[in-house]
Formats: structure tokens, C-alpha cells, sequence
């Protein structure tokens, strides 16, 4: 996982608005994936945006707290 405590707020507010992003097209994609090999890629990789946008969020909280 990557150290986000390095950005300012705005920054990772913009990346976390991205990672969103990228869950939304990763539903889409897995709503149209036929197969389980796609199924299975796009679930991996929806379980590894969920894990970054979860560290964003706590580096986020973390960097509000000290405010």
C-alpha cells in the first residue's frame, strides 16, 4: 500500500475522487464481463481500489485531526 501522508488534503481528496471514479467504471465493467476470468479480474481489481480508497480515507482523517 502507498504512504499517502506526504499529500495535503486537497490532494488526496483528488485522489480519492478518482479512485471512486475508477470503482464506478470497475461496476460497469463487471456488470458487462461475461466469464468467470473477467469476473474474477474485475472483482480483484475492485478489491484493490476498495484498499486504496480506504487508506486515502484514514490518511485523510488522520491529516484532519492534526488541523
Amino acid at each position: 500500500m502507498a504512504d499517502y501522508s506526504a499529500l495535503s488534503l486537497t490532494e488526496l481528496d483528488d485522489r480519492m475522487a478518482i479512485v471512486r471514479d475508477n470503482i464506478r467504471q470497475l461496476i460497469e465493467q463487471a456488470a458487462a464481463a461475461s466469464g468467470e476470468r473477467n469476473e474474477e479480474r474485475v472483482s480483484e481489481r475492485l478489491a484493490q481500489q476498495n484498499a486504496e480508497l480506504e487508506a486515502l480515507s484514514k490518511a485523510r482523517d488522520a491529516l484532519s485531526a492534526k488541523r
